[in-house]
């Protein structure tokens, strides 16, 4: 059977609505990630508070805590039950489903982390930076689905969505640790230098959603942001300025997890609505694209079908009706791409700064925040960009065979 060039662009468009149909499933995923992070954020928080009170206070939500996550991971196991690994290959599959895999792996570490922290042995810090380990590999499974976006207007919504995520767990990590300092009536330097990096980081990746969110999702998170949070500045500046709290120190811990927790769920109302542009957005391009063909089909039937290059393998001059069909769909890809290339940028810079932090976590035992600020620093004083430092970092790692994930 001779291939005609009609052909190959009604191929083009099928193969675009096959590929937004897996964003919009992708999208379904980052959803249910998005959730299980939530309670994975309050199952920390509640056990930082535990453990602080050497099993003092909220020994009775521990359970609680856990069969939450447990509801959530069933939800994604739902979500990655219905992703299609034998079909059409997405787009970076490779580096997805290994991030898949490590969330997988993550998840089965959490059974006898509760076990020890149930019984008081194992200290604070460290349960938090195995909680916040396997929330920073589940963010990394969002990050990489942004990355598998061949559309504009998707990864937009992917890459608001990432970085409302990242800023969120920031603000729980704080509130993680607040929670810890306060029940022990004392901020250590390392404590407030980690508040203080945090705080920062939070920032900048709110920043960053501001520039690529939808204007519904900018305008309830000004509504979020214009809220009464006098209480919370409180707090945050006790903490930061390593004043000692008055009250008891239980009472006191308690009252800044509500008012953090009362900040954390506002801003898990406006990743929600994130979720839902994310979805809507998926919906409107498969419509679109959907319409798109059958606009091409009609184009196609009014072709005469004795126009000598229909059935042409590579015509050596097009008919102008063909013609002006190849050359709308090139319009389209042209103008796709070009949008692309700059959020491609910003996700390849991304992804160089993240595995950079990554690096000096895994190998200098760094938090996040910590990471972040060692690039920024190293960024600032040899007047370079932050990730142009990451990746020559990336660099002499890969020179002296250590890797980051």
């Amino acid at each position: 059977m001779t291939l005609s060039a009609l052909d190959f662009v009604l191929a083009s468009k099928r193969s675009e609505i096959t590929g937004l149909q897996q964003l919009l499933q992708m999208g379904k995923l980052v959803g249910a990630v998005s959730q299980l992070i939530h309670v994975l954020q309050r199952e920390r928080g509640t056990a930082n508070i535990y453990l602080g009170s050497q099993g003092k206070t909220w020994g009775d939500r521990l359970s609680e805590r856990a069969l939450q996550v447990q509801l959530a991971e069933q939800a994604v196991s739902q979500q990655l039950a219905a992703l299609d690994l034998h079909g059409q290959p997405m787009a970076n599959a490779s580096r997805l489903f290994s991030r898949i895999a490590g969330v997988l792996h993550s998840l089965s570490t959490l059974p006898s982390l509760r076990a020890q922290v149930q019984a008081l042995s194992i200290q604070q810090p460290d349960a938090m930076s195995r909680y916040s380990e396997v929330i920073r590999i589940h963010l990394a499974l969002v990050f990489e689905a942004a990355d598998t976006s061949g559309d504009p207007s998707v990864s937009r919504a992917l890459l608001a969505m990432f970085s409302f995520m990242q800023g969120k767990e920031l603000a729980a990590q704080e509130r993680a640790l607040g929670a810890a300092g306060f029940t022990a009536r004392h901020f250590d330097e390392q404590t407030h230098q980690q508040l203080l990096a945090l705080i920062v980081s939070q920032e900048r990746c709110f920043q960053t959603f501001t520039e690529f969110a939808d204007p519904r999702c900018l305008a309830l998170w000004q509504q979020q942001l214009s809220a009464d949070s006098s209480e919370f500045e409180r707090f945050r500046r006790i903490a930061c300025t390593r004043a000692t709290p008055s009250g008891e120190a239980s009472d006191v811990a308690l009252r800044w997890f509500d008012v953090t927790t009362a900040r954390i769920d506002g801003m898990k109302i406006v990743e929600d609505l994130l979720e839902d542009v994310l979805t809507e957005c998926c919906r409107q391009r498969i419509r679109d694209a959907e319409r798109a063909g059958e606009l091409q089909q009609q184009e196609i039937g009014q072709i005469p079908r004795h126009d000598p290059h229909y059935a042409a393998l590579i015509p050596p001059q097009l008919s102008r009706s063909v013609l002006e069909l190849v050359e709308q769909q090139s319009r389209q890809l042209q103008a796709q791409d070009a949008e692309l290339a700059g959020l491609r940028t910003t996700l390849a810079e991304r992804k160089v700064v993240e595995r950079a932090k990554g690096l000096l976590m895994q190998h200098h035992g760094m938090s996040e925040p910590q990471a972040h600020k060692t690039l920024r620093d190293m960024a600032m004083n040899q007047n370079k960009k932050l990730s142009d430092i990451a990746d020559a970092m990336l660099s002499v790692a890969a020179v002296l065979g250590k890797s980051a994930s």
